[in-house]
């Protein structure tokens, strides 16, 4: 977080402090400079909740390496966000007025002179600044100088079983930078990686499902299996594909012709281009047009072990043939991030804004709240703001383990989606019947029980919870001005009396037993690479289905941007253009059997069958009106046409 002293709106003025800030900081002791007070200016955040006394291990060496960022507040962190909200909001008389990417570094953006402060006092405490850009600082050196220049001591830390570095209390830039420093990240060296949310492993090796399929919601019963709920069950849909999900989401003759969408991932597939093309080909989809699909991608990748970095091409590839396939004249603009890690994850977001690349941002990845530190929620909201001023509206998916609690052992919902400028996206199971007809939809949560031994009934039916749409009540997120008077008091109070931000905002289909069908180009057990497809859910669908809804809507207004999109959606809720999901739609329980293969591509060894109950999310429920499984609701048949000017 920002200081609280007022930001320097122009940077004049500034300038005659340099020499005099310099020569302080090279003269003063270190005691003197770890102190706080009216000289120091508290970055609030930057000490992570874990770094107790408890846990203190002691004093980190003072020779070990520190690599850090510092984020820039700009001119007017207070007035940016102010602006953000205005043109977000349609009953603002600013609603709309957004501001081209050079009339808002012009407005909000850091000054020649600010940058140039902040690198002389880092400098002077013996740092070396290794970059910067419009938004950050990059330093890297020792402990010690790291500790002269943020006034605080680094100590070591037990969490989770490891060590960690961390500051011993909150760090602290100069006064005299009149608020020019927004946060630091790097001074806590836990894991900050970002996951992306596909329900299936990573297709690193060739994934298939096995058979029978429905080719629609019910289309084939599994006659032989034992009942459920009373009934026979439908097998689970091989895969929907845009016919089937342009016709549930009300697209109409829309096609997101002339609307940018871009999609941000880590890394990049390399047969995205070709991977795309055959699906569209095989599936009725529109072929892609010359420089439809393209990839700003970094100069370096880094991290590629950690990252697991070829199972994040299976994420490129939902991602871009699910935009495609809803919205098949949209432009799509791949992203790639140098690794998983938050920084490199802002610096793609940054590119989106400082280009304008899109005006519609579709993003499948994220963690959980707690190794989320409020530094990086710092450093994330800048970006999100000023995408709203600019016009850009970020989409999140809201994760794939429910409430967390099987994953973590706590109840708490994922980011960035928690934060209160993007659009949280939670997930659906979706039933398209005969025709493409819509059926219904439930909110995505999945038991499992197999199929006994004797073949006539189902084990511990229904089974143990398998996964779900991420959802709940943030514990560090204020609630936002638009979600007051729609989100039950019982979900903004749940972790007190004052009410917070409550994920997701919308939804669309997640669950992989009844998701989408893609195409990718695959390691094969006997060797070499092909293309093959396979059906994959989770809320990594549901961003980019989203995003391609909010293309159509985006045309469906004449092609003028929708931007941060939370306040529009939430002024429509309870209206017909949504579907309201509940958990049980029919009043009877829902389930749907499935067949895999044991080695997840043949039947050399044999398949399992399984019956997975829909509509059941750990702790979390669909209920009629908002809830923290489904926002507002899906898209409903209205929906595209009521952005209509």
């Amino acid at each position: 977080m920002r200081s609280t002293r007022a930001a320097l709106r122009a940077g004049a003025g500034l300038a005659a402090t340099l020499p005099l800030l310099a020569g302080a900081l090279a003269l003063a002791t270190p005691a003197a400079q770890a102190a706080t007070g009216p000289d120091r200016d508290t970055l609030h955040g930057t000490r992570p909740a874990w770094a107790t006394a408890e846990a203190d291990k002691g004093a980190s060496a003072d020779g070990s390496r520190v690599s850090a960022r510092v984020y820039l507040a700009g001119r007017d962190a207070t007035g940016l966000a102010a602006y953000a909200k205005a043109v977000s909001d349609p009953s603002s008389p600013s609603y709309g007025r957004y501001l081209s990417a050079g009339q808002a570094r012009a407005r909000f953006g850091a000054t020649k002179t600010q940058i140039a402060a902040v690198k002389a006092w880092l400098k002077s405490a013996g740092l070396d600044v290794t970059g910067a850009t419009r938004r950050y600082v990059s330093v890297s050196g020792d402990v010690a100088a790291a500790e002269r220049a943020f006034g605080t001591q680094l100590h070591n830390y037990r969490k989770d079983g490891h060590t960690y570095r961390a500051p011993a209390r909150t760090a602290s830039a100069p006064a005299a930078l009149n608020g020019a420093v927004l946060t630091v990240t790097g001074l806590d060296t836990a894991p900050h990686r970002a996951t992306h949310d596909d329900e299936l492993p990573p297709p690193d090796q060739v994934f298939r499902n096995a058979g029978p399929f429905s080719s629609y919601y019910g289309s084939t019963v599994a006659s032989t299996l034992p009942d459920a709920y009373g009934t026979k069950i439908p097998y689970a849909v091989k895969g929907y594909t845009g016919k089937q999900l342009r016709a549930a989401y009300g697209a109409g003759s829309r096609t997101g012709k002339g609307v940018r969408v871009a999609i941000t991932d880590a890394y990049a597939s390399p047969t995205i281009a070709a991977d795309a093309a055959t699906y569209a080909s095989k599936h009725g989809d529109a072929a892609y047009r010359g420089g439809q699909l393209r990839q700003v991608l970094p100069r370096n990748y880094t991290h590629t072990t950690d990252c697991n970095a070829s199972g994040w091409y299976g994420e490129e590839t939902l991602d871009v043939e699910a935009v495609h396939a809803v919205a098949p004249a949209s432009d799509i603009v791949y992203v790639g991030s140098a690794s998983c890690q938050d920084d490199d994850l802002i610096d793609a977001l940054g590119k989106i804004v400082d280009g304008h690349l899109a005006d519609i941002v579709s993003n499948s990845w994220g963690d959980i709240e707690a190794n989320q530190t409020p530094d990086l929620a710092a450093a994330y909201d800048q970006v999100f703001q000023l995408g709203a001023v600019e016009g850009i509206g970020f989409y999140f998916s809201s994760g794939d383990d429910g409430d967390e609690v099987a994953n973590t052992g706590t109840k708490q919902v994922d980011t960035p989606a928690n934060s209160a400028w993007v659009t949280a996206v939670g997930g659906t199971s979706l039933a398209v019947g005969k025709g493409d007809a819509y059926r219904w939809e439930t909110g995505w949560g999945t038991l499992k029980a197999t199929l006994a031994a004797d073949g006539k009934s189902w084990t511990d039916f229904p089974g143990a919870f398998t996964s779900g749409a991420g959802g709940g009540t943030s514990r560090t997120v204020a609630q936002p001005f638009y979600q007051r008077g729609v989100v039950p008091r019982s979900l903004a109070e749940a972790n007190g009396s004052t009410p917070h931000r409550t994920v997701p905002d919308i939804a669309a289909i997640a669950d992989p037993n009844t998701g989408f069908l893609i195409g990718q180009t695959q390691t094969l057990p006997s060797g070499g690479q092909a293309y093959d497809e396979y059906r994959i859910g989770g809320t990594s669908l549901a961003a980019p289905v989203v995003a391609g809804v909010q293309a159509l809507a985006q045309e469906a207004r004449g092609g003028h941007p929708l931007g941060f999109a939370n306040p529009a959606i939430y002024a429509r809720y309870g209206t017909h253009v949504f579907h309201d999901v509940t958990d049980d739609p029919t009043g009877a329980g829902l389930a749907v059997a499935r067949v895999d293969y044991v080695n997840g591509y043949d039947a050399a060894d044999g398949v399992t069958t399984s019956v997975r109950t829909l509509g059941r999310d750990s702790s979390l429920r669909a209920v009629r009106g908002y809830d923290d499984v489904t926002g507002v609701g899906s898209p409903g048949k209205g929906y595209v046409e009521s952005y209509r000017r």
